[in-house]
Parts: structure tokens; sequence; C-alpha cells
């Protein structure tokens, strides 16, 4: 414990490492009685996390290492090359993802979890010193609310698996410091920086952190007359233009902290526009029985905003309107936030303006940890006036009772959860009547910490099991990654040819986890040219066509330079292919019909393939190719093994199918099921395909050069026709100065006789303006800086600083940083 000369910013370092400390032994409690790695045997990797978060921290540890194939620009590993600033822009540009780099590439999973607890830790933290910032109170006390915030329900059971949205987490608090700052005239250069901090860390859930606190700043104004500049004195007049200014200088900060992340910001936004389109939903509320649920412990549900604070927390906001030692207008004005954000999750526009006016996809309730930092500073107003009295207590009791009563008929609701719930309550109302002494103030504090951790601890072990249970999970890494990245790296041979991972796949991003220059790919960007070009060659995907698989075909592995691909029994299958650049002659316009072997043919610029010589039944020598999308369940030629096609539209698309070598009637094709509707089957003839292979090496460039911003490839004289880079033709892509052509959905550029070498390079959209913004901003701030620098040399040293307001309540305030444990 500190002394009574302890320093105030010393007192709330303490409040914030005890935050820190109360958080992490909660987090890593939980994941030790789920048993979850690396704990336990249970895999940690569901859904998203091992799909697509886990691989692009791998890819940023080859880039951290330089073994990337690509930069921050163009990602060569992925999609058979596509833009990669907009992905790092959405799950790694937080500063905290760098962390991944120092830890065995092998031990990824590993990382990725430390990274998570590191962002959790530092949430409860950030809380705990926004708290000491806005009101004087104990310093244990900030620390105790700090890590209930950042061991809320939201954060332990969605974000947990999210770990860029924790990056939300960590900015609400920072977020609210700004508008204190914006309240005493303080740092205005900082709060830009911070703001854009927390903008590039991940724009998504920044924007929500951003509302939240504008409101807590437009209540802190409202509320309390001494947060205003001008003090009690001050007229009307001057009331609303301190106000006006106030909130004239967390606008500016805000405006340009956004624009200081431009450089990020708009390559992603536009990325986002020319994604291929996901799913949506109609919004419908959570049913009032599911939502009062949420405040339990142990409860899991992503269809409901997870509103679990610690019962300690929640009884200090439901005694908040009884506390008579606030102020009447603290406590409406609090109260009525509190209850504002709540029930602006149950109304479709104001659901729509938390998620930036777009439904998302899965969880519906993102901006519950905003509603989760409100009600810690709510509860932490009515803490610094003192702890409640038995009344207000009771009456807390009573409000928390009747929720209690009402998630009864809820599926939510478990028996953990009302015992947990029901003895918090019991022991936290003890603790706070306790606090108002000294004698027992100790145990109290000790014994609310005991219920915040073992509440938070059951709530992350209870959302263990349920995630395990109704989500797909992947494994973390082990032997079976280690071998087949060694087989990988064994048959490396780019930009000479590119190496795919191959299927089936352990993971969606499977080049960026494993290795090679694959076509698989899984990300919130994956483009619709790339989408549907691959669909109209024949590949598959899962999540709605935003994880489109590798295409175990060897027509589009010659299409695609694809040389090498790892088999499922582990070995290398190698193949000639066409380089990564070829020439096209002239001719008219192509575009894709519906039938993906025909599509294949065309690309390609050769017939390859061979029609059945009646249904079902392909030519002795010809390898069977199958092509059912909406299929679900295995096929195979009489005489050969089974595979399976996984289809269950629209959510899934089976792929093109590789049945084997014909040997006649014998081959004849079998379904399990009754054969679908709509289905192809199609016989490869291979020494057609190697002499169209070898008709398109023969034509290609004579030199070509491949970096992490393009290709340049040096012409054979007399080159005439459309030179085409297997590369999908997304945005960005310039050649010889202009936007680059696209042939049959990659990139493309016609030539003439004279052309020598063709060059080109890739630059997200949004770049160059986006930069142009962040210098712009950047030059504003420097001018609004200066001159206040200039001011205090000309004074004589004199520091100039704006109003500072005064501590609420003073008196009231200095029993509060005294009450219970000496701080």
């Amino acid at each position: 414990m500190s002394t009574p000369h302890t320093s105030p910013r010393r007192r709330s370092l303490f409040g914030s490492a005890l935050a820190a400390l109360i958080t992490t032994v909660a987090v890593c409690a939980g994941d030790a009685v789920a048993r979850v790695f690396p704990y336990g045997p249970r895999h940690r990797d569901v859904n998203d996390l091992g799909n697509q978060f886990v691989p692009f921290h791998a890819h940023l540890w080859d880039l951290l290492h330089g073994r990337a194939e690509g930069g921050l620009l163009l990602n060569w590993q992925s999609g058979y090359g596509t833009s990669f600033l907009p992905d790092f822009g959405t799950y790694l540009s937080s500063p905290f993802a760098a962390l991944v780099g120092v830890f065995p590439r092998a031990d990824i999973d590993l990382a990725v979890y430390v990274v998570t607890v590191l962002k959790t830790a530092a949430a409860a933290a950030a809380m705990a010193w926004l708290l000491r910032t806005q009101r004087r109170g104990p310093w244990w006390a900030a620390g105790l609310l700090g890590a209930s915030y950042a061991l809320c329900g939201w954060s332990v059971i969605e974000a947990a698996y999210n770990p860029m949205w924790l990056d939300g987490l960590i900015a609400f608090p920072l977020l609210c410091l700004t508008g204190e700052w914006a309240l005493r005239g303080r740092r205005p250069g900082a709060a830009a920086l911070v703001v854009a901090l927390c903008w590039t860390a991940n724009f998504y859930t920044a924007y929500m952190a951003t509302l939240g606190a504008a409101l807590v700043l437009v209540v802190r104004l409202a509320q309390d007359r001494d947060v205003v500049p001008g003090g009690r004195r001050g007229l009307g007049r001057a009331r609303v233009l301190g106000r006006a200014r106030v909130l004239g200088r967390a606008a500016t900060a805000t405006v340009l902290g956004v624009a200081l992340a431009a450089p990020v910001l708009a390559p992603l936004f536009l990325s986002s526009r020319q994604a291929y389109p996901g799913w949506s939903r109609e919004f419908a509320p959570a049913p009032t029985g599911d939502l009062l649920a949420r405040l339990l412990p142990a409860t899991y549900s992503f269809s409901s905003p997870a509103l679990f604070v610690g019962t300690g927390t929640l009884l200090l906001v439901a005694a908040l309107p009884f506390h008579r030692a606030v102020p009447v207008r603290a406590r409406l004005w609090w109260t009525g936030l509190v209850v504002a954000v709540l029930l602006s999750f149950q109304w479709a526009p104001t659901h729509l303006a938390w998620h930036a006016f777009a439904t998302p996809n899965g969880s519906p309730y993102r901006q519950t940890f905003v509603l989760a930092g409100v009600v810690v500073i709510a509860a932490w107003t009515g803490l610094a006036a003192g702890p409640p009295g038995v009344r207000a207590l009771a009456s807390g009791a009573g409000v928390l009772s009747l929720a209690a009563l009402g998630a009864a008929g809820s599926a939510l609701a478990t028996g953990w959860g009302y015992a947990l719930f029901g003895g918090g309550l019991a022991v936290a109302g003890w603790a706070w009547w306790a606090l108002r002494g000294r004698r027992l103030a100790l145990p109290a504090a000790g014994l609310l910490v005991a219920v915040l951790v073992g509440q938070a601890a059951a709530t992350v072990a209870y959302g263990h099991l349920g995630k395990l249970g109704g989500l797909d999970d992947y494994p973390s890494w082990g032997p079976a990654h280690t071998a087949r990245a060694e087989a990988l790296a064994g048959a490396e041979g780019w930009p000479g040819y590119r190496t795919d991972a191959g299927r089936p796949a352990l993971t969606g991003n499977d080049p960026l986890l494993l290795g090679g220059e694959g076509g698989a790919y899984y990300s919130s960007h994956t483009p619709d040219v790339f989408t549907r070009t691959m669909v109209a060659l024949g590949a598959g995907w899962t999540s709605r066509g935003r994880s489109v698989q590798s295409l175990d075909n060897p027509v589009t592995d010659a299409v695609f330079a694809v040389g090498a691909r790892l088999r499922p029994d582990g070995t290398i299958g190698r193949a000639t292919a066409a380089p990564l650049v070829t020439v096209r002659p002239p001719g008219p316009p192509l575009a894709y019909g519906p039938s993906p072997f025909a599509n294949q043919e065309l690309l390609l610029g050769a017939r390859v393939y061979e029609a059945p010589l009646s249904p079902g039944l392909c030519r002795a020598g010809t390898e069977a190719f199958l092509w059912a999308p909406e299929y679900d369940g295995t096929a195979r030629l009489a005489d050969g093994p089974a595979f399976r096609l996984n289809a269950r539209p629209p959510r899934n698309r089976a792929a093109l199918q590789p049945l084997g070598v014909a040997h006649g009637p014998a081959s004849r094709l079998v379904f399990e099921r009754p054969a679908p509707a709509r289905r192809e089957l199609a016989c490869l003839d291979r020494a057609r395909l190697d002499t169209a292979v070898a008709a398109l090496r023969a034509g290609a460039p004579t030199a070509l050069r491949v970096d992490a911003s393009g290709v340049r490839a040096t012409l054979r004289p007399g080159t005439t026709g459309t030179v085409v880079l297997s590369a999908p033709a997304i945005a960005g892509w310039t050649c010889g100065g202009r936007p680059a052509s696209a042939h049959l959905g990659l990139v493309a550029v016609p030539v003439g006789p004279d052309t020598r070498s063709v060059t080109c390079t890739f630059r997200p959209p949004g770049l160059v303006p986006g930069a142009a913004a962040a210098a712009v901003a950047l030059l504003v701030l420097l001018v609004r800086l200066v001159p206040f620098g200039r001011l205090r040399r000309g004074a004589g040293g004199a520091r100039r600083t704006g109003s500072r307001p005064s501590t609420p309540s003073g008196t009231q305030s200095d029993r509060a940083e005294a009450f219970g444990v000496r701080v």
C-alpha cells in the first residue's frame, strides 16, 4: 500500500498495474479451467481466429523477418497476388501485433495468445488511468473497476477470438482521455496522435469507441458545472462558449487524428467496397429475457450483447441513482447515459449507427464494450463520492435481483451463472458497505477482487465451452503443420513458378500460415474480381465467397504458374506450368460462360478437355473431373476412391473435383446420393495440355523480375497481342503508367511490335490521397502547436495552460481518496 505522501501519478500507476494484474490472472485462470491452449488439449483457434487471424499474424512474422513473398502493399502469397495494406489495416496494424516477431514461428499460436492477453490487460490499465484522471479516488478501486471493464463479457467471449477488436477495448478509455484533455485545454498534439493510433490499430472498433467517448464528453460537460471552463462563476453565455470550445478542441483532435491515419484507412475503405459481397441479415432486437440474462456471469451467445461486467461494478451502478453523496445532476446524467446506450442496442436506426450503417456479419452487438466502459465510468462517479450507504446498496441490490428474475425465462441463464451472481452480489454488497470504515477495508477489497476474478474466470471458461461446441475449430501448430511447411519450403521456386499449399487445407489461409504462393485466400477484403474469376474456373468457397479455396486442377495450375503442389499424403506433385507472365494473340474481348471447363480452356487458349463418351463415362487414359457446386456428398469412379464434395449453399460451394484416371466402362461415375441436377463431367487429355503449355512458354518474355511492388518483363522482339500477368486484375495495378486492362479477370496490357518491355506496378487505391490527407493534418498540427511554444518562450518561461477544472465536490472527493485502504 502507498503512503499518504505518494504522488497522484504514482497512485494512478499503481491502479493501472493492479488492473492489468487482475485481468491477466482472471483470463489465464479461465483458460486453464477450460483446458484450452496453451493450458490443455482443447483447441483455442475457433472460427476466424484459426482460419484468418493466426495465419495473418504468421505472415506478419514472415514480413518482420524478411521471409514473406511481397511486402506491405502487395501480397504474392495469397489469392495468386492481392493487396496487403487493407488486410494489414484490418488485422495487423495494432502495435501489439508486432510482438509476434519475438516468438519462434512455430509458436505463432502462443504468440497470438500472449498478444491477446496483453491487449486485454492494457485495456484494463488504460481504463484505470482514465478513472483516476476524471475524479480522485482510491487507486486500488480504480484498478478493480479497470479490470472489471477489461473482463466484460464482450471482451472474454467475443473479442478474445477476434484479437483486433481488443484494440477498440483499449481505444475507448484512451479516447475518453483525449476528451479530458479537451476539457482542460491540454495536450492537443498528443490527443490527435492518440486518435490516430486508435484508428490505425483497428478503425472498426475505434469508430464505435469514438462515438462512446463523444457521449461521455457530452455528459461530462452537462452534468457537472465544475468541469466547464469558467467554473461556478461563469455566466450563461460564457458557459455556452466554454462548452463550445471544449467540443471544438475534441472535434479538431479527432479530425486531425483520423486524417493522420488516412494512409491506412483510405485504402482499407476502398478495398472494402471492392470486396466480394458478404452476407447480411435484418436486425432483430434481442429478447428482454436474453438481454437481462447476459448481465449474469457464465452465459454464452452471439445473438445478444454480453453485458457482464462483474457484480461488484453492477451493484455500484444500480446503487448510483440512490447514492445521496453524489449530486442529483450527476446521478441523472450518468444513469440516463447507461440506460440510453443500452436501449440504443435494441433499436434498428441506432444499431446501424453503432456499426457505421452496415449490419455486421455474425455477432450483431459488437459495440457492447462501449456500454461496459460507460457502466464502469458511472460506477466510478458514484464511488468517488464515497462508498454507497446501506439504503443505496439495498436499493441497487433490489434492482439487480429484479433483473435476475427477469432473466429466469431465458435459455441463456445457467445455474452456475445464478449461483455466481447471487453469491457475488451478497459478497460485494457487504464489501462496499465495509469500506465505509477502515477496520475491514483490506479484507473487503480482497473479497471484491476475488469476486471479480472468480466470475470473470468462469465466464471465460464457459465461453470456451460454448465456442468449441458450436463453432469450427482449427488445430494449433503441430507436427502436421511443420511437415507441410517444410515440404513447401523444399519445393519453393518463386518467381519461376508458384508452390501451392494444396487441398484439403488446414485453414482458409494456408499460403500465409504454411508457405508458398497459392490461390487460397480468406479475408474481409477478398476481391470481387478474384472470387468471380475463380468460381468461373470451378473453385469452391466457404464463408459465402469470402474464403476462396485452392483449385486442384492441372489446367488452372498451368495458367497460374503453379509448378509444385502439396498433395494430401504430404508429398509434392510437380508439373511444367506456364510462366507468371505470358503473351496471348490479338483478338476480340473474351467472356466467361457457364461451364468451368470451357472457361479454363478459354483462359488457357486451347482445347484440352473431351466430352464424356456417354453420361458418366470418360475415355480410358483421360482424367475425369466433376463439377457439382451444390452437391453435398461423395462421388467416385466405380473403380476408384470416393471424394467428398462439400456444398451447403449459400455458405459453402463445392470445388471442381479430380476423380482420377478413367479406365473405360469400369470407371463409370457413381454418386453416393441422388445425382445433382447441376453437374458436369469433363475428361482431360494431358497430351493436349502439355502442348498448350509449351506454346505459352515458347512465346513468354525472355526475362522476368518480380518484387514487392510489381513485375517487369522483357518481351521477345516483335511481340504483339496481350501480355497477361497471372494475378487477379484488382484495382491498383498500372502498366506503363496507365491502369491495367483485364483479360478474363487477370492483369493484362496490350502491346505492339515496338514494345520491348512491360512494367506493371501495384499501389493500393487511396494510398496517395490518404498520404496527402495525413501530410495536411500533420502540417495543421504543427502550425497549431508551434505558436504556443513561442508564446511560452516569449513569456520568460511561464507556462500558458487552458482552464483546468477543479475536482468535483472537493471535500467529498478528498474523503473518497482516503476511504478504506489508505492511498
